[in-house]
């Protein structure tokens, strides 16, 4: 099952890779199971950053349709339960992490395979990558979250017109429009994004970590509830090891070393 995803471990920080080249990394249970149990690995491991990214050509075009066929003793497939119990799962838990989550998208994201790399905290892209809310090609809404990242993300009138005419967006639309952080040449994407993880990984996570529960609470408070979190965090935050460490590093004019703690 887990040859599904593979896993690699790079000290402080992991590196999920989806494993299925020949299906564009399209989802089946397998795969569902096994990405979960690498973000839980990862959870439970501590781990200080974490990079995810496709095997060959594309990063993940979503749910694999090959096994299902209108007309057939398990048509219309439950597509609810399949949100519910297999990805909406594997979505909460890469935003649920306390670890920075870097997405490295080769080739193409579409449909729920875009969900995913859009739930991650920062994406970057190759040069040749294309993001498409396919689900209107099919006659489905966007899911997986797309529907909740996308409007916020990028506004609604760009969200609308993709969510409705699936229209691919390159890499550098994408980053123009302000729906990822960077592109890279293609030969470039894996080696900038792995670079980009494991300096996140030796950063103060703790930081990080509060960053993201501010980030995804700034969307549902008001502005005073938000800055009364802001505060409070950052009281919490002057009391770690890693704030007297960068300050001290900072006087003294040099790297600072931090721990997460």
């Amino acid at each position: 099952m887990h040859d599904t995803v593979l896993v690699e471990s790079h000290g402080d920080w992991l590196q999920i890779t989806l494993n299925r080249p020949d299906k564009l990394n399209c989802f089946n249970i397998d795969m569902h199971l096994a990405l979960r149990a690498a973000l839980q690995r990862a959870h439970d491991d501590k781990a200080r950053a974490v990079l995810i990214t496709g095997a060959g050509r594309g990063f993940c075009a979503g749910q694999d349709l090959g096994d299902r066929r209108p007309g057939g003793t398990d048509w219309p497939p439950d597509l609810q339960q399949t949100l519910t119990e297999y990805f909406n799962p594997n979505i909460k838990l890469i935003t649920s992490l306390p670890a920075p989550v870097i997405c490295a998208v080769n080739g193409v994201a579409a449909g729920a395979g875009a969900s995913i790399a859009l739930a991650c905290d920062m994406v970057l892209a190759a040069e040749s990558a294309r993001f498409i809310q396919s689900f209107s090609k099919i006659g489905l809404v966007p899911d997986a979250g797309s529907s909740w990242v996308l409007p916020r993300r990028i506004g609604m009138a760009r969200a609308m017109g993709l969510a409705l005419t699936a229209t691919a967006l390159s890499a550098a639309e994408a980053v123009a429009c302000g729906l990822i952080w960077k592109s890279h040449a293609d030969a470039a994407l894996l080696p900038a994004a792995q670079e980009l993880t494991a300096t996140l990984a030796s950063g103060p996570t703790t930081a990080f970590a509060a960053t993201k529960m501010l980030m995804q609470h700034a969307a549902s408070t008001d502005f005073d509830t938000h800055l009364a979190l802001e505060a409070s965090t950052q009281k919490s935050c002057a009391e770690s090891d890693d704030y007297s460490e960068g300050v001290e590093a900072f006087l003294q004019k040099r790297a600072a070393k931090f721990t997460g703690s």
